[in-house]
């Protein structure tokens, strides 16, 4: 899964990009540091976060330049938001699993300053890549904001593609117990849901509908899985605080730093506030394809009338055709 061949554009694109920003290290250099990324990228334990998912990203990230003030250093803290990865129960266990931005962001300026990469912005891509660990950036940052919209984008994903997703995930941590890891993952996409919007730029908030349509969808399909699992045995321990600690301290974090100080904090939903909300969103949606439904009959019923109408016309103009306003015969003459 991780042994994705890196297309050869990408090597090109990385080192415009270090040398937009002021590399003073040779060609060769800056090719080698990014042959290595790829590298990282495309580690064995890697089923999702992978060198397919970076180029994703960068994609992301190039529809939503339009809007940043230093794409490239945007480009370049997508390049190593997850260059650092573990995905093993050990570390997941003690908080530390998935991508690790601090270990990432070290790596950044580790790399960047062996490439003569100027002193601010290697500091600058550090705190992007630090940025992703909460998934969300602040509300006057538009570079942390493109580049948190790109890495939340793939929640957008056509549906099938997002099954694909999950299915990635899973295998990327297959060793994780199945009860632990359904419940884990319901925690986080409950969350995610509870959020007041998952997309703060301009452009990525045309993601928005879409990503919250597959999340509800999961977390749908998580509930109906969770209630064929066996309940667990006497004795044994679930482990899946220690799962979601790190995430949910960083979505803590970020909620903290995105509410006004003088603003009191909305009480915690409950899980029957959101089997209700998905109750309710369900019905819209039902709502909206019965409406839907009922306008395309409407259509079909207009088009159906009008043919009828132009069959008439084109007869009784035919009819015309061949008798005369008095009535004479419109026959063809006898030939001589």
């Amino acid at each position: 899964m991780g042994s994705t061949e890196a297309p050869q554009w990408l090597i090109a694109a990385w080192r415009r990009s270090v040398e937009a920003v002021g590399a003073t290290a040779d060609r060769e250099a800056i090719e080698r540091t990014g042959h290595e990324l790829i590298e990282r990228w495309r580690s064995e334990e890697r089923v999702h976060h992978n060198l397919k998912r970076l180029i994703a990203v960068l994609a992301r990230v190039d529809e939503v330049a339009a809007e940043t003030h230093e794409p490239d250093v945007v480009r370049i803290a997508a390049w190593y938001h997850g260059a650092v990865f573990t995905s093993t129960a050990q570390h997941a266990y003690a908080h530390r699993g998935g991508a690790d931005a601090e270990g990432s962001a070290a790596l950044a300026r580790e790399e960047l300053g062996e490439l003569g990469v100027p002193g601010e912005v290697i500091e600058r891509v550090g705190q992007l890549v630090q940025c992703l660990s909460r998934h969300v950036a602040p509300p006057d940052d538009i570079d942390a904001q493109a580049l948190c919209d790109a890495d939340l984008g793939g929640l957008a994903a056509e549906p099938q593609r997002y099954e694909a997703y999950r299915r990635e995930v899973r295998a990327e941590y297959s060793h994780i117990p199945e009860r632990d890891y359904v419940e884990a993952r319901l925690a986080i996409v409950s969350r995610l849901l509870d959020r007041k919007t998952l997309f703060a730029s301009p452009l990525g908030r045309s993601w928005e509908n879409a990503a919250r349509d597959n999340l509800r969808a999961e977390l749908s399909r998580l509930r109906s899985e969770l209630e064929t699992l066996p309940e667990r045995a006497e004795g044994e321990s679930s482990h899946v605080e220690d799962l979601v600690a790190a995430k949910m301290s960083a979505f803590d974090e970020a909620d903290a730093a995105g509410r006004p100080v003088e603003a009191e904090p909305d009480p915690a939903p409950t899980a029957a506030d959101r089997v209700d909300v998905a109750r309710r969103a369900a019905r819209e949606r039902a709502t909206e394809r019965r409406a839907a439904a009922a306008a395309d009959r409407e259509r079909r019923q207009i088009e159906k009338q009008e043919r009828i109408e132009r069959k008439a016309r084109e007869r009784e103009a035919r009819k015309r055709g061949l008798s005369g306003d008095d009535g004479s015969s419109m026959s063809r003459p006898p030939t001589r």
